[in-house]
């Protein structure tokens, strides 16, 4: 499928076509949030194809993990508040949120119930100790999509290439070295992420 135009949603996990999600999308975020979104589907639907994944499932992921990145963080902790989410939450900012708590926002607002589109969304912003391919495939689709250009997103794209768990791995080496060199906070659930990979596939 070279052209994702041509992709006909047909398993009836979202109650949208693909116009209409992306549409639904459009609304949500805008300028170049949007275009990065357009090329994470095109991506995760390439994965999908190359690691036998569902292409359906992939684009709709693709397309709705940073679909609630531009709320106010107001919003955010309402959300975190109102359905009693981890309390560590609050410590956090949207880097964390717009993936952990964003999937509750698709949820509320498209009525998108799908738990595996839904942890996806939840985990490609800290991955998780068990992936799901569906998963795997969205956390490196973020990552290696076509206009992203940071020291190490070619050797991302080529272990990728390779191997989708060694990718996923990379990522997770190279976000926490990021976050340390930065004298950043590491949200809890990154660290057992990571743990749990670099056990299993380093």
């Amino acid at each position: 499928m070279s052209n994702n135009e041509e992709l006909i949603y047909q398993k009836n996990y979202v109650p949208f076509t693909r116009a209409e999600l992306i549409d639904a999308v459009s609304k949500s975020i805008t300028g170049s949030r949007f275009e990065h979104v357009l090329r994470v589907e095109k991506k995760a639907i390439e994965l999908a194809q190359k690691y036998d994944a569902d292409v359906e499932k992939a684009s709709i992921t693709g397309l709705l993990h940073d679909y609630a990145k531009q709320r106010s963080d107001s919003e955010f902790i309402k959300y975190i508040n109102e359905l009693e989410l981890d309390p560590q939450l609050l410590d956090y900012g949207n880097a964390i949120w717009h993936g952990v708590v964003g999937a509750e926002i698709v949820k509320n607002e498209l009525k998108i119930y799908d738990e595996e589109i839904l942890n996806a969304i939840r985990r490609h912003t800290v991955g998780a100790p068990y992936m799901t391919l569906i998963d795997q495939i969205v956390f490196m689709a973020d990552y290696i999509e076509d206009g992203r250009d940071f020291e190490g997103v070619e050797q991302a794209r080529l272990i990728t290439e390779q191997s989708l768990q060694k990718g996923v791995t990379f990522q997770m080496k190279s976000t926490l070295a990021y976050l340390i060199a930065g004298n950043k906070p590491v949200f809890p659930a990154t660290i057992e992420s990571y743990n749990a990979w670099i056990s299993k596939f380093n």
